[in-house]
């Protein structure tokens, strides 16, 4: 999700394609690159068909009281049994970056996890960091990953809190057990550490891990469209400042070049609302396996899906 906003940051700069190659060189240098994110094992190929880039994009929950992604981080990104992928996204850009489309997996999804049998694809990440993460989605979905990007939580707050607070609308009142929050109806602007126990509530919503992942589309649409009004060539102070807190927390693969990220920031600068989408990843029923809740997906209409976003033909729903 970070990637964009900084790529949206960079198309958004006003200053014509020099300005553009320039900031991408200069602010892509202080990107985290991850080191041998991607598996070496046998990979899915290109869907028949397929167009754009498709990236992987988590948000990891890191037991580290230190910062684990971006030029922040004190510790490493991965280490076994301590961190979990808590947000996990495939977006898919259409051919010169004039779609997007967007698949969530939910975290409690049961699914094969090379090497340790079946669990919940939030395990991952836990047991092999971002190639085993990136393995399991693959073999999941049918789609081949050509980056990837992630953010912890301590990112996640720093830049919430950096673009002043994000404004979302809550669509009911709702008190999280377990985190102990209540949540009012109406349009609040959230700081870092209420955005982060919004994104993160399940319990006390009806549709408790889905209902969730609505919160993180919802809030992925509203912060991308802070860091719109930050920047601009008529506020040069808000524009470093996002640059600088984007490239504070986010991680992205070792394979993901400045070149890339400079295509990127020229592409999207014509994205817009209507020309995205939302979409969940196919679920069959919920249930308890070894006592833990689980859901379980439709795996021949989530490969389908993801099919139809590779090919241009995604749902268009969530918007």
């Amino acid at each position: 999700m970070l990637v964009f906003a900084l790529v949206t940051v960079l198309a958004l700069l006003g200053l014509g394609i020099g300005g553009v190659w320039w900031a991408t060189n200069h602010y892509g240098d202080q990107v985290t690159r991850i080191p041998h994110a991607f598996p070496d094992s046998s990979r899915p190929p290109k869907a028949e068909g397929a167009k754009g880039t498709t990236f992987l994009l988590a948000g990891v929950d890191s037991r580290s009281r230190e910062p684990t992604t971006g030029r922040d981080a004190t510790t490493r990104l991965w280490k076994y049994g301590a961190q979990r992928s808590d947000t996990l996204m495939l977006v898919h850009l259409g051919p010169g970056e004039r779609t997007a489309s967007t698949v969530s997996i939910p975290r409690d999804s049961w699914v094969p996890i090379p090497g340790h049998g079946s669990a919940k694809i939030n395990a991952a990440f836990s047991w092999g960091g971002p190639p085993l993460l990136i393995q399991t989605v693959e073999q999941l979905t049918g789609t081949r990953v050509d980056h990837f990007g992630v953010i912890d939580w301590y990112g996640f707050r720093s830049l919430t809190d950096a673009v002043g607070g994000v404004p979302v609308t809550v669509p009911e009142d709702s008190y999280d057990t377990e985190q102990h929050r209540h949540f009012t109806a109406g349009t609040h602007t959230m700081d870092g550490e209420e955005a982060l126990a919004y994104v993160r509530q399940r319990h006390g919503l009806p549709g408790g891990e889905l209902d969730r992942i609505k919160r993180q589309q919802q809030f992925l649409r509203s912060l991308v469209g802070e860091v719109r009004g930050e920047v601009g060539v008529t506020d040069p102070l808000g524009t470093a400042r996002m640059l600088d807190a984007i490239t504070r927390t986010v991680s992205v693969d070792d394979g993901m070049s400045n070149g890339e990220l400079r295509d990127l920031a020229l592409g999207l600068r014509h994205l817009n609302t209507s020309d995205t989408s939302f979409a969940t990843a196919p679920i069959v029923r919920s249930e308890m396996i070894r006592g833990q809740y689980a859901l379980i997906l439709d795996r021949e209409k989530l490969r389908a899906l993801c099919r139809a976003v590779e090919t241009e033909h995604p749902p268009r729903t969530g918007k």
